[in-house]
């Protein structure tokens, strides 16, 4: 945890599963940290000054230093709190993988499960496909481990369990099932979930997220 006299403050929006990431490695490292949620349409001053360059949460301030980027963030946190068990693998070839995998899921996965929900027609298709192309892509690199790193939770999981909690909106919107299409990939979320607590008391319920979709949706003007 947090030594003595150490500030640990995390910027952050409830939704965001790069926000997220960070905060299950904070819980995997039991850091105690003050939580200031923020307003993305109306950012407070705090997050533009820490973060001028993206104006973009998750951010990060230790002892008055920002840190930004959640990947970035979750090594720098695995680093600075090294009294605990290591997120990322000591092997430099499997940490090298951990890591372009978590930048495929940064913007591959991501990209085309946004899409999912914020396009029609063949815009939409083509997002669709890539989605279930990506997830098998990650299940492959999965196979029959445990977790991604091998035998506990680790950095890979930690930046792709998050988005387990959009995928009632992926599933509706994508027209597909999750456990059907990548049974071992799903059966690894399950296990994520069930066996750390830093996983399960960080996720928000499916149906939250699905409700907060539906609603940007209908910012967005595709549907009524």
């Amino acid at each position: 945890m947090a030594e003595q006299g150490e500030e640990v403050i995390l910027l952050d929006f409830w939704a965001s599963m790069f926000g997220m990431r960070v905060r299950i490695a904070l819980a995997e490292k039991g850091i105690r940290y003050e939580y200031r949620e923020q307003d993305l349409r109306n950012k407070s001053q705090l997050l533009l000054d820490s973060n001028p360059v993206h104006k973009k949460i998750p951010v990060l301030i230790h002892n008055g230093k920002p840190i930004c980027e959640s990947s970035i963030i979750v090594e720098y946190i695995d680093e600075v709190w090294n009294n605990k068990a290591p997120l990322f693998p000591s092997d430099c070839y499997a940490k090298a993988r951990a890591r372009f995998w978590a930048d495929f899921v940064d913007k591959k996965f991501y990209l085309s499960g946004r899409k999912l929900y914020t396009t029609k027609g063949e815009e939409h298709e083509a997002a669709r496909s890539e989605f279930i192309e990506c997830l098998k892509l990650l299940e492959g690199e999965l196979g029959d481990k445990p977790y991604f790193g091998g035998e506990s939770l680790g950095f890979l999981d930690i930046s792709f369990i998050p988005f387990y909690a959009w995928f009632q909106a992926y599933e509706t919107y994508g027209n597909f099932n999750f456990e059907h299409e990548c049974p071992k990939l799903f059966a690894w979320a399950k296990r994520c979930i069930r066996d750390n607590e830093s996983v399960s008391k960080t996720l928000p319920e499916m149906p939250k997220v699905f409700d907060f979709v539906q609603h940007m949706r209908k910012r967005f003007g595709l549907d009524d």
